[in-house]
């Protein structure tokens, strides 16, 4: 059956009516947004990415100032969870990098230059802290000591390795204890006690975890030091 010129502009206004009714349904007002968005690819509102603050290297919330190296300190959760080091954006120390291991681990970087020189850990429980002691002594004058610890950092500690600690800035090390948490950064040939040290006591009465402190977490900027003379 065929439309009569009236019945067929009829017809046509109908379907042009009900094509914008729909149109309007799935593109308009705020129940089309998400709708606009999925064909668009553009979101009028900021994502939470973009609302969230920057972060700068190894995650500070600042950036470090010409010659100063950027780092992170996290030492161990308990005896489950491995401690990091990250410097300038590269992570030295964690368990993703499959270096670490109860006790202490140590990074040593050019103080100079920023490169990385050594990481090493030592087991400070059943460990034999003459191997912390040979890897100490020899570290040259302007060398940056990284200290992040795991489980127990003290147990094997003797006077001449707390002193070594002391010498590169440590005021903790005197006091550290069986379990305690600890995170520092000193120099060989440092003038002054370092300011980049924390320690968290071992105490049944305040442990985060049932025989262990909270980890600790530390950051900052260390300036880089002038090329040694001679």
């Amino acid at each position: 059956m065929r439309l009569t010129g009236p019945l067929r502009a009829v017809a046509v206004l109908l379907l042009v009516g009900l094509t914008w009714l729909l149109a309007n349904t799935l593109f308009g007002g705020e129940s089309g947004s998400s709708v606009r968005h999925f064909f668009s690819g553009a979101s009028e509102e900021p994502t939470p990415a973009e609302s969230r603050p920057r972060k700068y290297k190894c995650g500070l919330s600042a950036p470090c100032p010409p010659k100063h190296l950027a780092f992170r300190l996290v030492s161990g959760a308990a005896n489950v969870i491995g401690p990091k080091i990250c410097l300038e954006d590269k992570m030295l120390v964690s368990s993703v990098k499959n270096n670490v291991g109860r006790g202490l681990n140590i990074a040593l970087v050019n103080g100079v230059t920023g490169e990385l020189l050594d990481t090493k850990n030592f087991d400070m429980w059943a460990g034999d802290v003459s191997d912390l002691l040979k890897f100490l002594r020899p570290i040259h004058e302007g060398t940056l000591v990284f200290v992040a610890s795991y489980d127990d950092p003290a147990t094997k500690m003797n006077d001449e390795s707390r002193r070594l600690f002391e010498e590169l800035g440590s005021t903790a090390v005197k006091e550290l204890a069986f379990r305690d948490s600890w995170v520092f950064v000193g120099a060989k040939g440092i003038e002054n006690k370092s300011p980049f040290e924390q320690r968290m006591k071992n105490s049944k009465s305040s442990n985060k975890y049932e025989g262990w402190p909270e980890s600790l977490e530390m950051d900052g900027c260390i300036p880089l030091r002038a090329p040694l003379e001679g």
